[in-house]
C-alpha cells in the first residue's frame, strides 16, 4: 500500500457486549458470550449460542426506533454504527454537516432480514428480505450517506466490505468510507449448519484436538477509515492504520476448505505485500479459527506455511464471541484493533489440547507488544480474505513543513492513483427471456405479454455434464454457462478476478429448504438447499470449475448489485490490481417472490414490463484484443438532484465537475445512443425521463422492455449496449441504472478506432 488508510472510528455489538468498552472488558477477563437461547425461535435449543443480550424491542428503545418491523440483523447494525461514527466524529447526532453527504456506506450481510422471512414463509417473502434492503436500513437510520452497497460472500462479507472501500478510498472516490457488518440469529443458518453436521452441542474449542464444531453467534461491527490527510483535516483521533489486505479463493469445494488452506495462504500473502511488510513482522493472528475439523487443520497448513517456524501468538475468538458469520470479519476486525491499542492478546477460550499437526494458540487473555496484527476471514466458496491492522506511528514533523507538504505527504485516493489503463468488454453473453447466447434479439426480439417471463435456457449438456448438472440448481446453471462461453469467446480461461451482483441470490434453493423447514420441521434436513442458497454461490461455483485462485466477491444491493460489481472491477482494474475480471449479473425469479414483488407493486402489474429472471457475465481486459467495446468511463452519482452536474461532468470525458458551468454547453451529439432501463414505475422512470431531457435528440434503446425487470436487468442493459457498438448500431453510449431513491451508476461505451460503426 502506498500510502496510510488510517482508521478513525470503530464500534461492535457481540454476545460478549455492547460496545467497544463492554468487548474490552471482556476480552482482558476471558470471558465468553457463549450459552442458552434465550431470543431465537428453535427446537434445537440444545445447541450453545453467542446471543446479543437486548431483545428486539430493548433494540429499538435503545435506538429510538418506532414500532415499525425492523428485522433484527438492522438493528444490530443501528447499534454499532452509532458508536463507530460517533467515535469517528462523524455522527453527534445528526451526521455533522459536510461530512455525511459524502460518505458511502458499504455493508456485508447474508442473511439479512431472513428473520421475517421465517415469520411470512410459506406464504409470502418478508420484503425486507434481501441484503440490499437490510444495508438500506441500516443507513437510512442515519440518514447521512452518499451511497450504500452491500458485500455478500458469506463468513467473509463483512472483511471484503472493508475491502471494498478501502479500494475506493485508493482509487480517489473517497476520502472517508464506512465499511463492516451485520448479521443476526435465524432459524434458516442455524438449521442449515447443524444439515451440515458442523455445529457442536458443547462450547467450541477452535484448533482443539477434541474441536466438534462452530457455535454459532450474532453482531455487528464498522470501521470509519480514512485518508490520513483526511483525519489530520478534521482533527479526528486516529485508532490505527489498514496497512494491507488480500482476497483469493480456495477454488476447492462449496463449503470445505482444502487440506493445503491455498486460498488462506495466497490471501495473507497478498496482505503482507500490500503493507511491504514480512510475515516476522505480524505480532499476532486473529485466526478465522471456527473449531470445525475441516477448517482448523486447513488454517493451520497454511499459518505454517506462510510463517514456519517463527510462528507468532495466534488465536481464535469465537470461543468468546460465537461465529457471527457474514459480520465475524468486522468484529474480529475491532477486537484485532482493541489488541493493538490495548497492547492484549485475546485468549483462544475453551482450548485444552493440541491437535494433531496442527497450531498451539493463547490459552489465556495477556499483555504482550503488539504492532501489526493480521485478521483472518474464510467463508463458503472458499472466499478468504486477510486485514492487517497496524499501530500508527508518531510522526515528527518537521517545523519548516507547510500544511500543503502535508497534504501531499500523506494524500492517497487522488485521481492520480489510477493508472491510465484503458478497459474493454472484451466478451458478453446473457440468458434471459429473450434466444440464448445469441445477438438474435437485435433484429427480432421475442415479445410477451406476460407479467412474469421465465428465462429461455440453453442445451445444457452442449456445456455441462449430466453428473455436474444434476447438481445444480437452475440459476447456477445459467450462470456457469454464460461464464464458460465468454471465457471461451475472450480466450482467457482462467480469469484474474471473478466479481458478481445479484440482488436475490439463490432464491430456489433458498425456498426448497426454507419449505424443508415448514413441512418437514428441524430435523433430518439435507444440507444441499443451504448449501447453494448462499449469494457468492455463483462466484465460488465459476472459481471452482475454472481453478481460478484470485478475487473473488459478490455484491447484493437491489436494482444496483451488477453495478456495484462492474464499480469494483473497474476500480481493479484501474488501479493496476488485475488485468482482466469476468463480472456477471444473476437473478432468478419463484412464483413466491413474484407474488411478493407484485404486491410492492414492484413488478407484475399493467403497464409495467414483464418481470425476468437474467444471467449475464463479461470479460473485462485492459488488452482491446477482439473486444466488443470500450468502457471509456463509469461514475457512481450519490443521488437524483446531482444527476444534471454529473452528468456533465462525465459528458466531457475527465474535465474536473468544478470547470464544467451548465449542462446546455454539451453538444447533443456526445452520445449517439442512450440506453436507459425504464420499466413503467412512475418513480423509477422519472430519473431516465431526465436523462433523456439533457439530451434532446438522442435516440434511447429501453432494455427493459426487451429483457423484462429484474434486479440484475441492468446486467442485460449493459451488455445490450456492448453487442449495439459491436455490431455498428451506436458508436459512443451512455448507459445509466439508478435503484429508485438511491445510487445511479452512469457509464460510457464507445467503439473502437477502426471499429465499423
Amino acid at each position: 500500500m502506498k500510502s496510510e488508510i488510517v482508521i478513525t472510528g470503530a464500534g461492535i455489538v457481540s454476545a460478549i457486549g455492547i460496545g467497544k468498552a463492554a468487548t474490552l472488558e471482556a476480552l482482558r477477563q476471558g470471558r465468553t458470550g457463549i450459552g442458552a437461547m434465550r431470543y431465537l425461535q428453535t427446537n434445537h435449543t440444545d445447541f450453545p449460542v453467542g446471543e446479543v443480550a437486548l431483545s428486539d424491542d430493548e433494540l429499538k428503545q435503545r435506538l429510538g426506533v418506532s414500532a415499525e418491523p425492523v428485522n433484527r440483523t438492522a438493528l444490530l447494525g443501528m447499534l454499532a454504527l452509532q458508536e463507530a461514527l460517533s467515535e469517528a466524529d462523524i455522527y453527534f447526532p445528526p451526521c455533522r454537516e459536510g461530512l455525511g453527504k459524502g460518505l458511502p456506506f458499504i455493508n456485508g450481510t447474508t442473511v439479512g432480514g431472513m428473520d421475517m422471512t421465517e415469520q411470512f414463509f410459506p406464504d409470502s417473502i418478508s420484503p425486507m428480505h434481501d441484503c440490499g434492503t437490510t444495508t438500506d436500513l441500516i443507513a437510512d437510520h442515519f440518514g447521512c450517506f452518499s451511497s450504500t452497497s452491500c458485500v455478500s460472500t458469506a463468513c467473509s462479507s463483512a472483511a471484503n466490505a472493508i475491502v471494498a472501500g478501502a479500494n475506493m478510498i485508493r482509487a480517489g472516490e473517497t476520502e472517508i468510507a464506512v465499511v463492516g457488518g451485520a448479521e443476526c440469529l435465524t432459524k434458516f443458518h442455524l438449521n442449515g449448519f447443524n444439515a451440515l453436521m458442523i455445529l457442536d452441542h458443547e462450547q467450541c474449542r477452535p484448533f482443539d484436538q477434541t474441536r466438534a464444531g462452530l457455535n454459532l453467534g450474532e453482531g455487528a461491527a464498522y470501521l470509519v477509515i480514512e485518508t490520513r490527510a483526511s483525519a489530520r483535516r478534521r482533527g479526528a483521533a486516529i485508532l490505527g492504520r489498514l496497512s494491507g489486505y488480500g482476497n483469493a479463493c480456495d477454488a476447492f469445494h462449496q463449503t470445505a476448505s482444502s487440506d493445503d488452506g491455498e486460498g488462506a495462504y495466497r490471501a495473507m500473502r497478498k496482505a503482507l505485500g500490500m503493507a511491504g511488510l514480512t510475515p516476522q513482522d505480524v505480532s499476532y493472528v486473529n485466526a478465522h479459527g471456527t473449531g470445525t475439523p475441516n477448517n482448523d487443520l486447513s488454517e493451520s497448513h497454511a499459518l505454517q506455511r506462510l510463517f514456519g517456524d517463527g510462528m507468532p501468538p495466534v488465536s481464535s475468538t469465537k470461543g468468546l464471541t460465537g461465529h457471527t458469520t457474514s459480520a465475524s470479519g468486522a468484529v474480529e476486525a475491532v477486537i484485532s484493533l482493541l489488541a493493538l491499542q490495548h497492547q492484549l492478546l485475546p485468549a483462544n477460550y475453551g482450548w485444552h489440547q493440541a491437535m494433531d499437526g496442527g497450531i498451539v494458540p493463547v490459552s489465556q487473555p495477556k499483555a504482550a507488544a503488539v504492532t501489526h496484527v493480521m485478521c483472518n476471514s474464510f467463508g463458503f466458496g472458499g472466499n478468504d480474505t486477510s486485514l492487517l491492522i497496524s499501530r500508527i506511528a508518531e510522526e515528527t514533523i518537521d517545523a519548516k513543513d507547510t500544511a500543503e507538504a502535508i497534504e501531499a505527504k500523506n494524500a492517497i485516493g487522488t485521481k492520480a492513483a489510477l493508472t491510465d489503463r484503458r478497459v474493454f468488454i472484451r466478451a458478453a453473453a446473457q440468458i434471459s427471456m429473450q434466444q440464448p447466447l445469441t445477438e438474435q434479439w437485435i433484429d427480432a426480439p421475442l415479445t410477451y405479454t406476460e407479467a412474469c417471463v421465465p428465462s429461455i435456457d440453453p442445451d445444457f449438456r452442449e456445456w455441462l455434464s449430466p453428473m455436474a448438472s444434476r447438481r445444480m440448481g437452475r440459476l447456477m446453471k445459467r450462470a456457469l454457462v454464460t461464464a464458460l462461453k465468454v471465457m471461451n469467446d475472450s480466450g482467457i480461461s482462467q480469469p484474474d478476478a471473478i466479481v458478481t451482483g445479484t440482488g436475490w441470490g439463490c432464491l430456489e434453493n433458498t425456498e426448497q429448504f426454507l419449505g424443508q423447514l415448514c413441512r418437514e420441521g428441524e430435523e433430518m434436513l439435507k444440507p444441499t438447499h443451504f448449501m447453494q442458497s448462499t449469494h457468492n454461490t455463483v462466484s465460488s461455483l465459476i472459481a471452482i470449475h475454472s481453478h481460478c485462485h484470485g478475487y473473488n466477491t459478490t455484491y447484493s444491493q437491489r436494482q444496483t448489485s451488477f453495478d456495484a460489481a462492474l464499480h469494483d472491477a473497474w476500480q481493479q482494474l484501474r488501479l493496476g490490481d488485475i488485468s482482466n475480471t469476468l463480472v456477471t449479473g444473476n437473478d432468478e425469479l419463484t412464483p413466491t417472490w413474484f407474488t411478493a414483488l407484485q404486491r410492492s407493486g414492484y413488478v407484475g402489474l399493467p403497464g409495467r414490463v414483464p418481470a425476468g429472471e437474467a444471467s449475464v457475465a463479461m470479460l473485462l481486459s485492459t488488452d482491446p484484443a477482439d473486444a466488443l467495446c470500450e468502457v471509456e468511463q463509469l461514475l457512481v452519482i450519490s443521488a437524483p438532484s446531482d444527476l444534471p452536474l454529473q452528468l456533465s461532468w462525465l459528458a466531457t470525458a475527465g474535465t474536473q465537475a468544478s470547470d464544467v458551468t451548465v449542462l446546455s454547453d454539451l453538444q447533443s451529439d456526445s452520445f449517439d445512443l442512450l440506453v436507459l432501463g425504464p420499466n413503467g414505475t412512475t418513480a423509477n422512470d422519472v430519473v431516465y425521463d431526465q436523462v433523456a431531457a439533457q439530451f434532446p435528440g438522442v435516440p434511447h434503446f429501453d432494455y427493459k422492455r426487451i429483457f423484462g425487470e429484474s434486479f440484475s436487468a441492468s446486467a442485460l442493459g449493459l451488455y445490450a449496449a456492448s453487442h449495439l457498438i459491436a455490431c455498428g448500431k451506436a458508436s459512443r453510449v451512455l448507459f445509466v441504472n439508478h435503484c429508485e431513491g438511491r445510487s445511479i451508476y452512469a457509464v460510457v461505451l464507445k467503439a473502437l478506432k477502426g471499429q465499423a460503426c
